[in-house]
């Protein structure tokens, strides 16, 4: 990795000693309903659901064991509904998550890895430059599956079983 840039101008702040935390991302949907449906449908808890007389409607769930939430709704974003592509989950085991999943009725793809040799490679969120099956080491980071939800937003499926040093 190499050193952050600054854009030339910009304040020379120490950004280390702040806490930086992705707590929610947000996901365009066309039908609030059907995402709705969709994503309870997972067992992911229902944190919010508000709506205003103006046509407004927010829903925020959270995946199990996950500390970032998902928002989605009308009025919410101007992103297309289903333009979110390469939205990440963290699971210890690929295959009881892909068994999860279609258990509840969801089509995910086989398991695949980078065949630039994963994190090596490169990460790729697109079709492009995927090799079917587990890493062939079995390394942590390099083996994903993806599927997506009612609106078409892609979901990537990631099998971390050891963390990177100084992740938590």
């Amino acid at each position: 990795m190499g050193t952050p840039q600054r854009a030339e101008g910009s304040a020379q702040h120490d950004t280390t000693a702040v806490p930086f935390r992705l707590e929610v991302v947000v996901v365009p949907v066309a039908d609030h309903d059907r995402a709705r449906d969709f994503y309870t449908g997972l067992g992911w808890r229902v944190d919010a659901d508000v709506s205003t007389d103006d046509g407004y409607r927010l829903m925020q769930v959270t995946p199990p064991g996950s500390p970032a939430s998902v928002i989605f709704g009308t009025q919410v974003t101007a992103a297309p509904p289903g333009s979110a592509d390469g939205l990440i989950l963290v699971v210890d085991d690929i295959d009881t998550a892909r068994d999860a999943l279609t258990a509840r009725g969801v089509e995910v793809g086989e398991p695949f890895h980078d065949e630039g040799g994963g994190l090596a490679g490169g990460f790729r969120i697109g079709d492009e430059g995927r090799a079917p099956g587990h890493d062939p080491e079995r390394r942590s980071y390099a083996t994903y599956a993806s599927f997506h939800d009612s609106e078409g937003n892609r979901w990537i499926l990631q099998e971390i079983t050891e963390r990177l040093p100084g992740r938590v």
